[in-house]
């Protein structure tokens, strides 16, 4: 049942207070009405029996205390159709495309409903990317969580682009679950936004994918309210239509701060650098909403994006991100500024459900195996590279030389690939093979004996010694 009041006492920030005759339903949708008739839509984000605290969507400019509330007595749903595939939405759920009104098959409360422990499938089957740093050495699985952790300046929209874009579900049979992206932009520039669609007509991606658009002139309330709108939307594809759906989430970071935002104008008592206490709950509630249910075909993997500030690993952010994700992508700013694309530093990458996703079968020998060699003779590379700022290259033996230059190669080969190149998973790793024929096979000490005779490049290794010696 709908009550109103004109009992608006206090406006802060994003926020109106107002007093109240009987108790009001947390999250429930409000309506203001400003004296020059114009309608606003707010959520009740504290409620007490005297009083409410409510956070609204479009800026509370124009509103006064002679505004009326308007309670509706229902949280905030989200119409869902297999239908809007293909869509632009803002922030809040609103067609900004100028395509028709959206006729929905249903309706659902954005916050979801937790996926119970037992009834979650283990995330065990690959996404390809067409990202050789990903899908070889720190591979997507479907109903994972895998973030990139990214700087102010780096490419990471850039990288968001391609993997939506380029991002497959293998082959299955007749019975393979379709599959969609859904991307969801928090907080970025006109500029940007016009870049992202762009990119997504020019591709053709828009037909499979659904954008969430939240500008950085937009409310900052509505920042909290999309990436939901984009995972009710997900949840609905995944375990009603049997999609796959890949959810990309950037910036996090402006989410973020729009939590701060909200915090501070409430008046709380905050937490670590500023930010409120209950940040890590509130980013758990959205990144663990990604998975598989037993018994449903379709999975919600999630790639949330953030910006570190000061590239700081260990600021609020990333710091409880990496503690509820599996795993991480390093965009690293050394790489960028060599030039690389994309400048994904793969050795403090990690995908923790990598192992389960790949093996024998899917791949040239064993993808685990060869993932562990590259990992290996890239790192003795680096490493070998500090030396040389010591003694030079000459000081070191011809086996350190040719690790230094399977670090360059690495780099320049299987890093450095472009954002408009997408390479299977058959090729990346051909390309693995290709380098690390570059070692004589009593190096390759992580590999079966049998997948070496197999894919081993024979003259890879003395071509390596022509290099070396020029």
């Amino acid at each position: 049942m709908q009550k109103e009041y004109k009992t608006i006492t206090e406006i802060s920030g994003p926020l109106v207070f107002a007093e109240v005759d009987e108790p009001v339903g947390y999250d429930e949708m409000v309506e203001i009405e400003t004296p020059n008739g114009e309608t606003r839509r707010g959520q009740v984000l504290e409620s007490t029996s005297t009083f409410v605290a409510i956070q609204v969507f479009e800026g509370t400019s124009g509103i006064d205390k002679q505004s009326s509330v308007r309670f509706l007595g229902e949280t905030l749903q989200m119409p869902l159709t297999e239908d809007l595939l293909g869509r632009v939405l803002s922030g809040s759920g609103e067609p900004i495309d100028g395509g028709p009104e959206i006729e929905p098959d249903e309706e659902r409360p954005i916050v979801g409903a937790a996926i119970n422990p037992t009834a979650r499938e283990y995330p065990e089957e690959f996404i390809q990317t067409g990202v050789s740093s990903i899908d070889g050495m720190n591979t997507l699985v479907r109903g994972q969580k895998l973030p990139i952790f990214s700087g102010s300046g780096l490419p990471h929209n850039d990288l968001a682009l391609q993997i939506a874009r380029q991002a497959t579900v293998p082959e299955e049979g007749e019975d393979a679950s379709e599959f969609a992206v859904i991307f969801g932009a928090m907080g970025i520039t006109q500029e940007e936004a016009n870049e992202f669609m762009d990119d997504f007509e020019r591709t053709g991606a828009l037909e499979r994918s659904i954008v969430f658009m939240n500008l950085a002139d937009d409310p900052a309330v509505e920042r909290t309210v999309t990436p939901r709108m984009a995972l009710t939307t997900a949840e609905y594809l995944a375990f009603e239509e049997d999609y796959h759906v890949l959810v990309i989430l950037t910036d996090m970071t402006n989410y973020c701060e729009a939590l701060r935002e909200i915090g501070a104008a409430r008046e709380e008592v905050p937490g670590r650098r500023g930010y409120p206490g209950y940040m890590y709950t509130d980013l758990a509630q959205l990144y663990e909403r990604a998975g598989r249910i037993e018994g449903r075909d379709g999975s919600v993997t999630q790639i949330p994006i953030l910006t570190m500030p000061g590239d700081d690993e260990t600021h609020p952010i990333p710091d409880l991100t990496g503690y509820i994700t599996e795993g991480q992508v390093m965009m690293d700013r050394d790489l960028h500024s060599q030039g690389y694309e994309p400048p994904v530093n793969v050795l403090p990458s990690l995908s923790r459900l990598m192992d389960d996703g790949i093996g024998e079968g899917l791949t040239r020998g064993d993808h685990a195996d060869v993932k562990d060699q590259m990992f290996a003779a890239y790192a003795e590379g680096e490493d070998l590279r500090d030396l040389v700022n010591i003694v030079g290259r000459e000081a070191l033996s011809e086996r350190d030389n040719r690790y230094l230059d399977f670090a360059d190669r690495f780099e320049t080969e299987f890093i450095d690939q472009g954002f408009e190149t997408n390479r299977d998973i058959d090729e990346t790793l051909d390309l693995a093979w290709k380098l690390l024929s570059m070692f004589p096979k009593t190096e390759l000490n992580r590999i079966d004996e049998e997948a070496i005779e197999q894919y081993y490049h024979e003259g890879a290794e003395t071509e390596a010694e022509e290099v070396t010696a020029d």
